[in-house]
């Protein structure tokens, strides 16, 4: 069977009853699309039932923290941000209190691209829940004093530890040094070198831009930012960044490794996820990238997603 039967017999079977939209490229070219039909939201709003194509905008869920990783890169090569090695808390002077905190001066910014910063977090619950953190941060006033302020419970770099608000601080950081909003920079910097003129990115409830959600892409859109994986950066991302980016800094579990921002998986890959079954998946020993939209929201188990990349390899 070809990987369009494997896939078609899971679809057929109703083995992936939420998947919204499937992209396979090899080579740089488009060799498998699939789209469906189902319940939509973005971020908590219902969009209700939506049928999918290649025009239809889509959450990416959590995607939008390796695309904050991205754009750091970028934006570091213009020296407009911090060198990864910078202490965290000190690029946020209007908290003076919190930098006068020895352990918590010891922070780095490489402890937010990693998720090492050892701050009492938990995004376990759903996200329809006032206990999940990232949920909390977003209520908060001040979305930068509730990340930095939260308890040290273990030595930052120790352990990867899932921290929404760890992308919040560097997607500050961009805007902060940029000069320009992060949907902004992003549009500049990066989705129209690459092409990618619609886009959306929800912002908080302070008006700003939910670096570690929010993003919304087209399914060809998406599976073009992995293609840059592949590239080199293709002069839009620096390689350098991206050999730094991808280099298993942080053990998760058996043998995931976690970079800056980006899941590093068996047989080399590497791969970004999103709540809901959002994955963008780069297979460098095929020249493949995988682009899927899936509407699992909340189920951690991501079935959907899951039969049908199962169904590619």
């Amino acid at each position: 069977m070809t990987m369009a039967d494997r896939v078609d017999a899971v679809l057929r079977a109703g083995e992936a009853p939420n998947l919204h939209a499937l992209v396979v490229l090899q080579r740089g070219q488009v060799v498998l699309e699939r789209y469906g039909e189902g319940v939509d939201h973005r971020l908590g709003t219902s969009l209700g039932r939506v049928r999918f194509d290649a025009g239809t905008l889509h959450d990416v869920r959590s995607i939008s923290k390796s695309v904050v990783a991205l754009l750091y890169g970028i934006a570091l090569k213009d020296g407009l941000v911090p060198e990864p090695g910078e202490e965290l808390v000190r690029q946020f002077p209007e908290y003076p209190d919190l930098l006068a905190e020895p352990a918590r001066a010891r922070l780095t910014i490489e402890h937010a691209l990693t998720m090492t910063l050892g701050l009492a977090w938990d995004e376990s619950v759903p996200y329809t829940s006032v206990a999940n953190s990232e949920l909390a941060m977003e209520a908060a006033l001040d979305r930068y004093r509730y990340v930095l302020e939260r308890p040290i419970v273990e030595e930052p770099g120790r352990r990867w530890s899932y921290c929404g608000g760890a992308t919040a601080l560097l997607g500050g950081l961009i805007a902060r040094g940029t000069g320009r909003p992060l949907a902004e920079f992003a549009r500049a910097a990066l989705f129209e070198p690459l092409g990618i003129g619609a886009f959306e990115w929800t912002a908080g409830e302070d008006g700003v831009a939910m670096a570690a959600a929010g993003l919304r892409l087209r399914p060809r859109d998406l599976a073009a930012i992995g293609t840059l994986l592949l590239d080199d950066g293709r002069d839009i991302v620096p390689a350098a960044w991206l050999e730094e980016m991808l280099r298993p800094r942080v053990p998760i579990a058996d043998d995931r490794w976690y970079g800056y921002q980006w899941y590093l998986e068996a047989e080399g890959a590497y791969a970004a996820h999103g709540n809901g079954g959002q994955r963008l998946a780069v297979l460098p020993a095929r020249d493949m990238v995988v682009a899927i939209t899936a509407g699992d929201y909340d189920d951690f188990t991501h079935s959907s997603t899951t039969a049908v990349f199962d169904a590619l390899l």
